[in-house]
């Protein structure tokens, strides 16, 4: 009650303060505010508590609280301060971006920094750029899911706009601009290394990967091909592809290939099992303005290195397998072997094959200003669940934003979103930028 009663409070505070200043506010011109300047200072801190609704009978439930009882909700609170600079002087560009989070959950405190970005880039031409650091590249076309961003971590398709922690790389940039139905080509070639602590959870081994991208705007319209070749991965290759039909509606899609994917599964018997196979992920969506400032996006996603349904409803019997040798014996040996599992494998975001995604988000309705609704839908086909999220968005206030989230997970039993540890969630998040 506590929770919800203190999220009332602060928006409706909030809110009252949006349209006060909104009121008052006047418009000044300062020649000052538009000079470039040679450096750049800026931020935001974020407060974010969350309530999660508990189903006692999912299978990712028993597999956390197995050996404890956290009643029906659980209330989870985490404060986030993200900071960003840069500094530039002739042809050199410092940039770089950190963000530091302390979190309150049932097991208590924790905290971590994390550098997303840091890195230095030499600009010797108008045609090309030289970066070296941690980056992230944001290859692909897609808004939920990026297949071929083969050298990014993965997207969370619930939030899909948040900054992600980049990879340590040595790239670079060429860009040539044509006459004719090829306006413009870049090269951009990438080295990854993977040495000790840098890079680890890239791949394997002590080896230097290279990846590229070759871009074409041919025709208006927006053409990608990239690769991945090295000892740290299997090799993959990709292209994407955006255009705008009309001033309005925009289509876009991605196509990757992954050689020589191995995965791992949990089959009947309790034995893991290991295959290999060349896996081929595909994306199709679009992007729809309407007159009356509605927007519409809708993807479809195919997850080639995916777990089938029968797969997945093999994995959750094992969690209930070793929940019930838990409560016979004591003994948690087969829950660990499970958890094991889950992290990297079964734990992953959107695990299984194929997904829908549908984001509607409309701007100021009944005129009111800085005000924007929007509501997500997250359909996996393979087994019919699903997660539904209404959003409602303030950022009325001088570099405040309000936003006041719920999700609901529905889905049968051994589906993704049937077996996920709550029912629902309600999150409120409170950020300043500066």
């Amino acid at each position: 009650m506590s929770f919800f009663l203190m999220m009332v409070i602060l928006c409706s505070a909030v809110f009252r303060l949006g349209l006060s200043e909104c009121r008052a506010e006047e418009y000044t011109f300062d020649l000052a505010e538009i000079e470039k300047k040679p450096y750049h200072l800026g931020g935001y801190a974020e407060f974010n508590p969350i309530l999660f609704g508990l189903d006692r009978d999912a299978a990712l439930y028993t597999l956390r609280f197995y050996n404890r009882d956290e009643g029906s909700t659980l209330e989870q609170y985490g404060m986030a301060l993200q900071l960003e600079g840069s500094y530039e002087k002739g042809m050199a560009r410092v940039f770089a971006r950190a963000n530091s989070s302390l979190n309150y959950t049932y097991e208590g405190w924790s905290g971590k920094t994390v550098l997303y970005e840091g890195l230095l880039s030499l600009k010797p031409s108008s045609s090309l750029t030289v970066d070296v650091g941690k980056k992230t590249m944001k290859w692909g076309k897609g808004y939920a899911w990026n297949p071929v961003a083969f050298v990014d971590r993965p997207k969370d398709p619930d939030d899909p706009v948040q900054n992600l922690e980049g990879f340590f790389v040595a790239s670079a940039d060429y860009t040539k601009s044509f006459q004719g139905p090829l306006t413009t080509f870049s090269f951009t070639p990438v080295l990854i290394p993977v040495y000790g602590e840098v890079n680890e959870d890239f791949g394997e081994g002590k080896h230097i990967d290279l990846a590229a991208k070759f871009y074409f705007l041919f025709l208006d319209t927006d053409i990608d091909f990239m690769f991945l070749n090295g000892a740290s991965k299997t090799p993959r290759f990709g292209s994407d592809f955006s255009r705008n039909i009309t001033s309005n509606l925009e289509i876009h899609g991605e196509l990757a290939s992954i050689r020589d994917f191995q995965k791992s599964r949990i089959d009947q018997e309790e034995t893991l099992v290991t295959s290999e196979y060349n896996a081929w992920s595909f994306l199709a969506g679009i992007r729809y303005l309407s007159t009356k400032e509605t927007t519409y996006i809708l993807e479809y996603y195919l997850n080639g290195t995916g777990f089938t349904k029968a797969e997945m409803k093999d994995y959750f019997l094992f969690v209930e397998k070793g929940y019930d040798e838990f409560l016979a014996t004591g003994s948690d040996a087969l829950l660990r072997k499970a958890r094991n599992l889950t992290e990297g494998r079964y734990g992953k975001i959107n695990p299984m094959k194929d997904y829908l995604y549908l984001r509607i988000s409309q701007k100021e309705p009944f005129d009111i200003l800085y005000f924007t609704p929007s509501i997500t839908w997250i359909y996996n086909v393979d087994d019919r669940s699903f997660s539904l999220s209404p959003e409602l968005l303030y950022a009325g206030i001088t570099n405040l934003e309000l936003r006041l989230k719920g999700t609901l997970l529905a889905g049968e039993e051994f589906s993704e979103y049937g077996e996920k540890q709550n029912d629902y969630r309600i999150e409120l998040r409170v950020r300043y930028y500066f």
